[in-house]
């Protein structure tokens, strides 16, 4: 297993054993905090009563350190992890809340023989598990779940998930009974009983909102510039990501604020200025000390990768390979971990789901049979509100974001439609999304469902593959503590985004702003068409309705990302 894992992990490897109940910890290091051997994992402490392997950063953990201390805990290294195992030591579960960072870890506590898999509130690190026959299996990757001896089969189901979302959602994967860990929930394991029951510690929701735009604001600056300031903190090479668009250049001028020259920076362009923003991040570089590295991609590089892009791929995605090339360079450049602007448009507004809810509620009006029928009409887009028809809010995400309606994913996979829809009808999904309404309600699906399981998930491993960790300051917790405490009024204004351009009008030129709005993507759709590597006829030779589409595809009236999906389940037949 962690064989399977050392591209994310090249620095070190551990292991740790407990023969007497069976109990096996194994660590592949990113070391990024505390660079010696005390850093070096699994970790044990308090006479070796306690185990942990841990993946992530703890952003607070000098402030826990130091409050640690003051009660005499005998520090011996200068490592977040150790910190994680004193406050469960002092603390007990209750020391989960108190982490500020992105975390997967294991912790096992021999005098209780109990072991902990905790996840962190905002689902950055993946962490999944299975229970066989009274045994529990987890990792960090699904991948690596193969290389154990126990016997995995497929989900029967990846596949519808996968051509209606363009991703696996979350708890599932491509693996029957192996699933993902809620984010902000921890599992705990009884040794003796060889049981185990999941527990969440999300944060309790803020009372008495802010109503002020002024006050708002102000908060909100200060509080992303703490954050910002906070993922900076690490003993190897940080940079930062930027595109030119308003979350990674507000990221990219705070972090100047905190680094001043020793400032690293890159970007991602191209030669087809309809994808290039190279004239924004110019106007953010000539504000900003340190250096700047641009790489220009192409065609050539997109082709020489794909394969590797594709072994990278820890779960099926339609997305993540800007990611890769993004953390490809990052890892060139000779950094460590890179900041990135991930999760301002899914908490402020930044898509034009904010915009829709209204439509989704006169829609979701109408009898249900009318909403069926639209899967009848002539466009993409109108059929979409079949989705609607579902009595799960499951069925507003895919309405927003859907890839294939379920008559198309029947024909695709050769199975009845009633099926699908049950499928859908039955999806898990958070209760507190029952009392939410409007854009409040849009932030909970684009958070909990895109942002978890597509830009985070593919995020994760593409950097790993190289090596490198991602650091998301708009999900610090203390930010989005603040962003909570915000009301939705002042939250969602009619601007998309306009609190967090007005928290930092003063640092961010206007022409980032005052722009619309492009989302990070490359010239993909000629560059599969010329290359070919998704629509060669053998990938598709037993599915005759895949092949129309792929014909679709190659007489441009096919998305790529569509037939991208399709390459991916068909290869697998």
């Amino acid at each position: 297993m962690c064989n399977a894992m050392k591209h994310g992990g090249p620095d070190d490897e551990g292991f740790y054993a407990d023969d007497t109940i069976g109990l096996q910890f194994g660590h592949r290091r990113l070391a990024l905090i505390d660079l010696t051997a005390g850093g070096h994992q699994p970790m044990l402490a308090v006479e070796e009563k306690l185990a942990i392997t841990f993946n992530g950063e703890i952003y607070n953990f000098q402030e826990l350190k130091k409050e640690l201390s003051a009660t005499g805990y005998p520090f011996r290294t200068q490592s977040d992890t150790e910190v994680i195992l004193a406050a469960y030591h002092t603390w007990g579960v209750s020391s989960f809340r108190k982490f500020n960072g992105m975390f997967a870890f294991a912790l096992h506590d021999q005098s209780q023989q109990l072991t902990y898999l905790v996840r962190d509130q905002a689902g950055i690190k993946p962490l999944y598990y299975s229970v066989q026959n009274k045994q529990l299996i987890f990792s960090s990757e699904v991948k690596a779940f193969k290389k154990t001896s126990y016997t995995f089969v497929k989900n029967k189901n990846w596949k519808t998930y996968f051509l209606a979302f363009g991703h696996i959602p979350q708890p599932f994967t491509t693996l029957q009974d192996v699933f993902s860990l809620k984010p902000g929930h921890y599992l705990k394991w009884d040794h003796e009983y060889q049981a185990h029951e999941i527990i969440s510690f999300k944060p309790l929701p803020l009372s008495a909102p802010i109503t002020s735009p002024l006050q708002a604001a102000e908060n909100l600056g200060k509080s992303l510039e703490n954050a910002v300031q906070r993922h900076l903190i690490a003993d190897a090479p940080i940079g930062v990501f930027l595109s030119g668009g308003i979350d990674s250049s507000i990221i990219t001028l705070l972090a100047n604020q905190h680094t001043g020259k020793n400032l690293k920076s890159l970007s991602i362009n191209f030669a087809d200025p309809t994808f290039s923003e190279e004239q924004y991040q110019k106007l953010v570089t000539e504000k900003t000390g340190g250096i700047h590295q641009t790489y220009l991609v192409n065609e050539q590089d997109f082709n020489a990768g794909f394969e590797e892009i594709m072994t990278a791929m820890d779960q099926p995605t339609n997305d993540g390979i800007n990611s890769w090339f993004v953390n490809k360079y990052a890892k060139e450049n000779n950094l460590k971990a890179v900041l990135s602007g991930i999760g301002a448009d899914e908490l402020l507004g930044g898509y034009p789901s904010f915009s829709r809810m209204g439509l989704i509620r006169t829609l979701q009006k109408l009898p249900a049979f009318i909403l069926r029928f639209c899967e009848r009409l002539p466009s993409e887009k109108l059929k979409r509100i079949y989705y609607l028809s579902y009595k799960n809010p499951i069925g507003e995400y895919l309405f927003l974001r859907g890839f294939f309606i379920p008559e198309t994913i029947a024909k695709i996979l050769k199975i009845s439609k009633k099926e699908i829809d049950q499928l859908f009808e039955a999806f898990p999904i958070g209760d507190e999304i029952n009392i939410l309404q409007g854009a409040e309600r849009a932030s909970w699906l684009e958070t909990s469902i895109y942002m978890q399981n597509q830009l985070l998930k593919d995020t994760d491993f593409m950097s790993m593959s190289h090596g490198i960790e991602v650091r998301v300051p708009f999900l610090d917790q203390h930010f989005l503590a603040t962003i909570n405490g915000i009301a939705s009024t002042q939250r969602f204004p009619a601007q998309k985004k306009g609190l967090l351009i007005q928290a930092f009008k003063k640092i961010l030129p206007e022409a980032i702003w005052n722009r619309p709005k492009m989302g990070f993507s490359f010239p993909l759709q000629q560059w599969f068409l010329k290359g070919g590597q998704i629509s060669q006829e053998q990938f598709y030779k037993n599915n005759e309705f895949a092949v129309k589409l792929i014909e679709k595809f190659k007489s441009g009236k096919l998305h790529w990302s569509k037939a991208f999906a399709l390459y991916q389940v068909c290869k697998e037949d």
